[in-house]
């Protein structure tokens, strides 16, 4: 049984606590079994406090914790997250468009790629120039207005492409801004030297009912209204990620330039729905968004099919259980060197603090 294990892992502890890294990384068989990769990426776990005992008494929790069977539930689109009733289905929205993925009986893939082929449409019309403004310039800047997981996943998403060469040339001539906070001084800095004819607003609000967000949007709205000396600017300068489409329309955007999500994508994990794919599209086209969608698939993939001992997700939930739950470190630092992914904590940090406060766990 899971508790029994549990009792079992804590009779670990002493001897990890007791024995120095340098020792364990003396043992080679060790550290080359912590050594594992799925494509490019690339886990080496040596140097946590583990040894291969530890593990084996982990994976065997994983086991009998019914790991296997909750992995099936949810690529199932079962409603796995019993906290809000909902389905956790953000693979769906990085699925192959032949793939099949039901909630409540219907297969959702059709509906995401239906979302994923206006957004494509809608960018390439934008960054070609077919698609231009109330004065008809083309439109080469974005200020995205949202919050929480509206912002964090997309903004960290734009910085770490930056710097990739494909990625770089796509944006020659484009800006791409974030409004998210409702201090003026914010609104400032997001509107500070654009030119309200040829900015594109992108409201970011399931609900279209969010304050921070209407707050910002009413008042980026008042700025291109007065810019641009008329409403009827609305239509062609603001759209939206919403599924509120009367609220949309009242505000004066066009229902063509609606994009939705659904609730079996928690905010948090956002980044791979119209939330980020709209605006990473308009600033880098979306080809190069579409390598990111891949790039998510192929972890679903190894997820979901390599063993125990191979599977990087499984792995990093396990260590983070011994050094949180068993070891009783309470803080974990993540260090990216690269600075491309200087936005990547703040994004992490929200998937961890949202995630863990929507799990139960089955060991206590």
């Amino acid at each position: 049984m899971a508790a029994a294990l549990w009792s079992d892992l804590k009779g670990q502890v002493a001897k990890m606590s007791g024995t120095h890294l340098r020792t364990l990384l003396q043992d080679q068989a060790r550290n080359d079994s912590m050594f594992v990769q799925s494509g490019q990426i690339v886990l080496d776990y040596c140097r946590q406090k583990v040894d291969t005992e530890t593990m084996s008494k982990l994976f065997e929790l994983a086991d009998k914790a019914g790991v296997e069977q909750k992995k099936t539930k949810m690529f199932a689109g079962e409603k796995i997250n019993e906290t809000e009733g909902r389905a956790v289905l953000h693979p769906a929205l990085r699925a192959p468009r032949d793939a099949a993925i039901s909630v409540d009986g219907q297969n959702v893939v059709p509906e995401v790629w239906k979302v994923l082929d206006a957004m494509k449409g809608f960018s390439d019309k934008v960054r070609s120039g077919e698609w231009k403004g109330h004065t008809g310039k083309a439109l080469t800047d974005v200020v995205c207005i949202g919050i929480g997981g509206s912002y964090l996943g997309v903004e960290f998403v734009y910085e770490a492409l930056k710097t990739c060469p494909e990625a770089a040339a796509a944006a020659n001539g484009r800006k791409l801004r974030f409004l998210a906070n409702v201090d003026p001084i914010d609104v400032k800095r997001a509107l500070e030297g654009l030119n309200a004819e040829t900015t594109l607003v992108v409201i970011i609000s399931k609900t279209f009912t969010t304050a921070e967000t209407m707050l910002n949007a009413k008042t980026v709205k008042a700025w291109l209204v007065k810019e641009l000396g008329s409403e009827d600017c609305v239509a062609k300068h603001v759209v939206a990620c919403s599924t509120a489409l009367d609220k949309t329309k009242a505000f004066g955007i066009d229902s063509n330039n609606v994009f939705g999500f659904w609730d079996w994508v928690g905010g948090r994990f956002s980044v791979w729905s119209a939330v980020g794919v709209l605006a990473l599209s308009l600033q880098y086209g979306f080809g190069t968004v579409n390598q990111f969608l891949e790039g998510g698939h192929a972890m679903d993939e190894h997820f979901q099919k390599a063993s125990a001992k191979e599977n990087l997700p499984l792995i990093l939930g396990l260590l983070d259980v011994w050094n949180g739950s068993l070891l009783g470190y309470e803080g974990v630092a993540i260090l990216p060197y690269c600075q491309a992914l200087l936005r990547f904590v703040p994004h992490i940090q929200q998937l961890d603090m949202e995630s863990r406060a929507l799990w139960k766990s089955p060991f206590r």
